[in-house]
């Protein structure tokens, strides 16, 4: 039963977060707001660091990357998610759930592999700082942006042809509020056991790999900081990384609690909590934990804010 399904389902119905009347509204407004604060953090974000000539700098410049791979996973999900809470029928055709699930999986894994070179370049700044403006030179910034995103598509691609091949003949509900891995491997009728061996190797090349580069590179920098004598000196240099570790761990917390299990551990409920977590929560907690914890920001802000009024 390893043929192709388009003959057999010609769109999806997702079921989204609760299936209760009485919550569709307040979930709507929630999420609403959700989106909303994501948007303007983020875009706010790309813009301050454009204008601003002092964040031109290898760390910001990946924080503009992050940003934007926040906007475009969150537009990704919470636009059909938003419109869900508000319509009587939930469906989304098969090519537009297929476009859904290589979208997600693209910018989930650029995300993921950012927050590993965001890592590597605060262990070049706190570990070889006088190497640090031609090791992380612009060039290779882009570079690395640009491997990140083409490791993201190839991964999404072959992840994508794998589930868009499965034969989904006795359901076409997708438990879930967008169409993602676990939920449609649980719909399908096909046997997902090769499949599923091939995406949990390549989840955790992408996850695990990250993970690991974001461990070692903060061992190394939290050996250095601890050698730095002066007290000024250690909370300065830890203060450039706080930010970031609460990113990472808010990140590859609940990532790492959804995928890198075997499916028969999955319970849709809980995932979907969790998923609300990394692909909506996280995005929008993102530009102010950056902002929030981090004094060049804030004095950028202040700057742009302070022109703006002389200006006005």
């Amino acid at each position: 039963m390893e043929k192709g399904n388009h003959s057999e389902v010609t769109e999806f119905i997702l079921s989204g977060l609760t299936d209760r009347l009485e919550l569709q509204i307040p979930l709507f407004v929630v999420f609403l707001l959700i989106y909303g604060v994501t948007l303007v953090g983020n875009w706010g974000m790309i813009l301050l660091i454009t204008i601003d000539p002092r964040l031109h700098t290898p760390m910001y410049f990946f924080l503009s990357n992050l940003s934007f791979c926040d906007l475009c996973y969150s537009s990704i999900i919470s636009p059909k998610m938003l419109l869900n809470f508000l319509a009587e029928r939930k469906s989304i055709s098969y090519t537009a759930c297929a476009m859904q699930l290589y979208l997600s999986i693209v910018f989930g894994d650029v995300e993921c592999l950012l927050l590993a070179v965001m890592a590597y370049d605060r262990y070049v700044a706190i570990c070889n700082p006088l190497l640090y403006t031609v090791t992380m030179s612009r060039q290779l910034c882009k570079q690395l942006v640009a491997l990140v995103y083409a490791v993201g598509m190839v991964d999404s691609m072959i992840n994508t042809f794998f589930i868009f091949r499965l034969s989904f003949c006795s359901s076409n509900i997708i438990n879930h509020f967008f169409c993602d891995i676990p939920p449609l491997l649980a719909l399908s009728c096909s046997d997902t056991g090769i499949k599923e061996i091939v995406m949990f190797t390549l989840a955790c090349c992408i996850i695990v790999s990250s993970f690991l580069t974001v461990l070692l590179s903060y061992v190394y920098i939290i050996s250095t900081i601890l050698q730095i004598r002066s007290t000024e000196g250690r909370h300065k240099a830890f203060s450039t990384c706080t930010f970031h570790l609460t990113a990472v761990s808010l990140y590859f917390g609940t990532l790492l609690f959804m995928y890198l299990r075997p499916t028969s551990s999955y319970s849709m409920d809980t995932d979907k909590v969790a998923t609300v977590f990394y692909t909506l929560v996280s995005h929008m907690l993102n530009p102010l934990i950056y902002s929030l914890r981090n004094t060049e920001v804030k004095d950028a802000l202040r700057r742009a804010m302070n022109k703006l009024l002389t200006n006005s």
